[in-house]
């Protein structure tokens, strides 16, 4: 049907904007970079990236589905679904100010003190590299939850958009497309990860992300405004 494919469109576009939010990857480089020294062995830091990216993958997904599920068992599946349209709109607008004027006045950002608390975290778990490898790989997955949950006021508002316009539908069909999205959302993250594998060092990974960022920042505006115009549309068409 039209509205199901403009759907999988949608969430698609929507977690392939969300996954390059210089947030999201501005921690991944950072991390790469913990890894490459901690590990000191390119395919140990490749293991570690993908458990990063797969805990990632399982926490934002479990996320989506609590929220989704609650909005559906309460029956506020409407109210969210006009809450995210309408949160799509100000962030948007918001990550187009920063466009134009990164990093001044409000910005989507992380959790305040979090970048620090990140940089204390991975130092600690930097002095314990003596003790055996699995004991780090576990301290990573750790942090890839912490990472999460502090990235969500900087990533959370295409997400959010995506689960208001999941909850007007049934659960069962909202599934796959959830599995979809976070699948697409780490697909940034593995790209990232094998260019630091073969070679590529976490400095000019850095150096290009902000040399972008003020057109990634761009680029989720405009899409965070026009899908929340469509999600209003879609409930008065005739308007």
């Amino acid at each position: 049907m039209l509205g199901q494919e403009i759907t999988l469109g949608i969430v698609i576009a929507a977690a392939l904007v969300d996954s390059i939010n210089p947030c999201v990857l501005g921690v991944l480089i950072f991390l790469i970079a913990f890894m490459t020294r901690v590990f000191k062995s390119p395919n140990k830091m490749l293991l570690g990236g993908l458990l990063y990216s797969a805990v990632v993958y399982a926490t934002y997904l479990a996320l989506g589905f609590g929220i989704l599920k609650a909005a559906l068992s309460i029956g506020l599946a409407t109210s969210i679904y006009w809450a995210a349209a309408l949160i799509a709109i100000g962030a948007g607008l918001f990550e187009i100010k920063d466009y134009f004027w990164y990093g001044r006045g409000f910005s989507l950002q992380m959790v305040p003190g979090a970048a620090e608390r990140i940089r204390r975290y991975t130092a600690r778990i930097e002095g314990l590299e003596s003790l055996h490898p699995f004991f780090l790989y576990l301290t990573t997955a750790a942090l890839g939850i912490f990472v999460v949950l502090v990235e969500l006021p900087c990533t959370g508002a295409p997400y959010l958009v995506i689960l208001g316009l999941l909850a007007k539908g049934e659960y069962s069909a909202a599934v796959p497309l959830l599995l979809l999205y976070n699948f697409v959302f780490v697909l940034p993250l593995l790209a990232v990860i094998a260019l630091a594998y073969f070679g590529t060092s976490s400095e000019r990974l850095e150096a290009w992300r902000k040399k972008h960022r003020g057109l990634m920042r761009l680029g989720i505006g405009i899409f965070l405004i026009a899908l929340g115009f469509y999600m209003i549309y879609s409930l008065n068409p005739v308007l």
